[in-house]
């Protein structure tokens, strides 16, 4: 009875959670499909539309443009961030050199600093160099963000792979290069692939340095949503729209590799 009573509590608390993540995401797709009359009611008796999916790309919107930036910043933020992140994490992992875990330190001690506390030496930093306003502003910013935790990541995972074969390619005469490249990234390339997915997501969904270092050209989407708040009010319509079209990107990347999202969380948690 008692074994019963803890299985029915942990599947209504599971059922609870769910219901507190999904029915939000659901609300906005509903909302989304409302006309500007019935998305400020409570009902799921109304007209579906896809008008609010077409209007967000017209003026005075111009989605397009913020879609393209947000695209743009966070794939070139990820091609650089992940291969140059897996070298400083192999080089943590494999070489022992003297104060090796206070550099390391020092390193992850970037992401305790709040993000209001830089954001002003950025913005000076920029405008002295004429890079307000442009996507290498952004790249360069999430850059400095993101690959400290990418760092962090990989080491866990590279931490996890064994020695014996490195050491073997090596004596048969191969180059640290060539180990890095042909056994060690294969090896971890579910955590890798992991790494990329968490440096996409964090920079897709930045949004305190795209707010302060932005004003038109380089604005991304979450900024973006902020001109949805208008004279009459909040757009909620044209706001969930434009939020699922900031959601759908990550969940098409979670669906097309969630065989290797799995296996390199598990891989990294496993030394």
């Amino acid at each position: 009875m008692k074994k019963k009573l803890i299985w029915a509590a942990e599947h209504a608390l599971l059922v609870v959670v769910s219901f507190m993540i999904i029915f939000p995401i659901f609300w906005m797709f509903l909302t989304s499909l409302k006309r500007p009359i019935d998305a400020y009611s409570i009902t799921f008796n109304f007209q579906p539309t896809f008008e609010n999916f077409i209007t967000v790309f017209r003026d005075p919107w111009n989605l397009g443009s913020m879609v393209l930036n947000s695209a743009l910043v966070a794939g070139i933020t990820v091609m650089i961030a992940v291969p140059c992140s897996s070298l400083a994490a192999y080089s943590f992992s494999r070489f022992r050199v003297k104060g090796r875990k206070i550099l390391f330190f020092l390193v992850l001690s970037t992401q305790f600093i709040p993000a209001v506390v830089i954001v002003l030496p950025f913005f000076l930093m920029f405008r002295s160099l004429g890079l307000l306003d442009t996507r290498i502003a952004l790249i360069i910013v999430n850059l400095a963000i993101v690959t400290p935790f990418v760092i962090w990541m990989i080491k866990g995972f590279i931490d996890a792979l064994p020695v014996d074969s490195e050491e073997a390619a090596m004596i048969d005469g191969a180059s640290r290069l060539r180990v890095i490249r042909d056994i060690v990234l294969p090896m971890a390339t579910p955590g890798i692939l992991t790494s990329s997915i968490f440096c996409f997501i964090l920079t897709w969904n930045e949004f305190l340095f795209s707010l302060i270092l932005t004003r038109r050209n380089a604005v991304t989407l979450p900024v973006g949503l902020v001109n949805f708040r208008t004279e009459r009010g909040d757009l909620w319509e044209l706001m969930s729209a434009a939020g699922v079209l900031i959601t759908v990107p990550i969940f098409l990347m979670a669906i097309l590799i969630q065989k290797h999202f799995t296996r390199g969380m598990t891989a990294g948690a496993i030394k």
